[in-house]
C-alpha cells in the first residue's frame, strides 16, 4: 500500500519515481504557477509536472529555487512540444526548458504527443536517449502514446521509456495500454486524473466517499494509486492541494475498486492521440 507523500515507485532503470505530483497544466506564468508549486512543496510534495507548451516552467522553476529543499530531493518532469520534434531541435528546446526552470538535470523529460503525421517521434527518441546516456536527465519517456506508437518506438529503440503520462480516469481506463505498460515494464502515469472535475458528482464515487469520510476527488485519487499508476493533480488552491494529498490514510476495497472499474467509459476529454497534431 502506497502510504505516503513520499512514497515512490522504481522506474525500470532504477530511478525512484514519487507516485504523487502536482500538475500545473493551464496554471498562469507567474504568480499563480508559482504559488501552487511553492503551496505544494510546503506540503511535503516532492514531485512537479510542467511542459514547455505550459508556457509557466520559470515559475516553476523560481519556486523551486526558493523552496530551499535540496534539489536531490525533488522530482521534476517536463516535456518536449510538438513543433520542436526531430533530433537536433529536442536537443534545443530541451536546453531551453533547462535553462528557464534554471536547473542543471531533469528527472524525467518526455515527448508530449507522438504527432503521427509528423513521423519525427523516433529521431527525438534518438536525441532523448542521447541526453539520457550524457547524464543530463535521469528518466525518459512519453506522453499520450498508444500502444501501437509504443510499439513502432520500441523496434528502433535503444531503451525503452520509463513512463507513459495518458489521459486516465474512472471513465477512461485504457486498460489494454495499462496492460502493455505492465508487460513492458513502463510506469503508467495520469493527467487529468479527476477529468477535469467532469467526475466528481458521479453516484458510485459520491457513495463510495461518504463510507470512508473523504472527497471524491480523493477516491478517485486513491483509486490511481491502487491501480499502481502514478497520478499529478492539478490545482491552484492551497486547501485543495493539501487535500489532493490526503489519500494515504485510507484504502479501499476490492468491491469498491470493482465498482470504479465499472465506471469505464472509453470517454475522454483531451484529444485522440491518433490524430493531434497541432504544433
Amino acid at each position: 500500500m502506497v502510504n505516503s507523500l513520499q512514497a515512490t515507485t522504481t522506474l525500470h532503470n532504477g530511478v525512484k519515481m514519487p507516485w504523487f505530483g502536482l500538475g500545473v497544466f493551464l496554471v498562469e506564468e507567474g504568480e499563480e504557477v508559482y504559488q501552487s508549486v511553492k503551496w505544494a512543496l510546503e506540503h511535503g510534495y516532492k514531485s512537479i509536472d510542467t511542459a514547455a507548451i505550459y508556457g509557466n516552467e520559470e515559475g516553476v522553476g523560481k519556486a523551486i529555487k526558493d523552496s530551499g529543499i535540496p534539489r536531490e530531493e525533488l522530482f521534476i518532469t517536463s516535456k518536449l512540444w510538438n513543433g520542436d520534434q526531430g533530433y537536433d531541435e529536442t536537443l534545443q528546446a530541451f536546453e531551453t526548458t533547462l535553462n528557464k526552470l534554471g536547473l542543471e538535470y531533469l528527472d524525467l523529460y518526455l515527448i508530449h504527443w507522438p504527432v503521427p503525421e509528423q513521423n519525427k517521434y523516433k529521431e527525438t527518441w534518438k536525441a532523448m536517449e542521447k541526453l539520457y546516456n550524457d547524464g543530463k536527465i535521469r528518466a525518459i519517456g512519453v506522453s499520450n502514446f498508444k500502444e501501437h506508437h509504443l510499439d513502432d518506438l520500441i523496434k528502433d529503440a535503444a531503451i525503452t521509456p520509463m513512463v507513459n503520462q495518458v489521459e486516465y480516469h474512472p471513465h477512461l481506463q485504457q486498460r489494454s495500454l495499462h496492460d502493455y505498460c505492465k508487460k513492458h515494464n513502463i510506469q503508467l502515469e495520469a493527467w487529468s486524473p479527476l477529468k477535469q472535475g467532469k467526475v466528481l458528482d458521479d453516484l458510485t464515487l459520491t457513495d463510495i466517499a461518504k463510507r470512508h469520510g473523504k472527497s471524491t476527488a480523493q477516491v478517485i485519487l486513491r483509486w490511481d494509486l491502487q491501480q499502481g499508476v502514478v497520478t499529478i493533480p492539478k490545482s491552484v488552491k492551497q486547501h485543495r492541494i493539501q487535500d489532493n494529498a490526503d489519500v494515504f490514510d485510507f484504502e479501499l476495497t476490492d468491491a469498491e475498486m470493482k465498482l470504479i472499474h465499472d465506471m469505464n467509459k472509453d470517454e475522454r476529454v483531451g484529444p485522440d492521440p491518433d490524430t493531434f497534431s497541432k504544433r
